[in-house]
């Protein structure tokens, strides 16, 4: 029994002194780089808080853009249900000079309503 521990000393022995020196440089280089973590949680902080302000200005617009919608929806609506004799009646269009560039015989004048 005495004789096991004595075979196994010098190899625990020799485990421990590399996990140790192992751990003293990955602690080492950490602890160099930590500045790293505190600057990225400080910049994603950041980028939450101008995130949420954009997110807060476009739903801004959102509604804006759909009261105005609403609103010219409702002038249609309303300039539609006028009678036809209230409503005034659109002015006529030439369409010749289009036709005489393409070199068309016209026939006349053609108006369009």
């Amino acid at each position: 029994m005495w004789k096991d521990v004595r075979m196994q000393t010098p190899t625990t022995m020799s485990s421990y002194s590399q996990a140790m020196d192992k751990f003293t440089k990955s602690a080492t280089a950490f602890m160099e780089n930590v500045h790293h973590l505190t600057q990225a949680r400080a910049a994603y902080e950041e980028a939450m808080q101008a995130s949420t302000a954009m997110r807060a200005s476009l739903d801004a617009g959102d509604q804006a853009l759909r009261s105005l919608m609403k609103q010219l929806q409702e002038a249609v609506n309303l300039h539609i249900g006028e009678p036809a004799t209230e409503r005034k009646r659109p002015e006529a269009i030439r369409v010749e000079a289009e036709s005489k560039a393409n070199g068309e015989s016209t026939g006349g004048d053609k108006a369009v309503a």
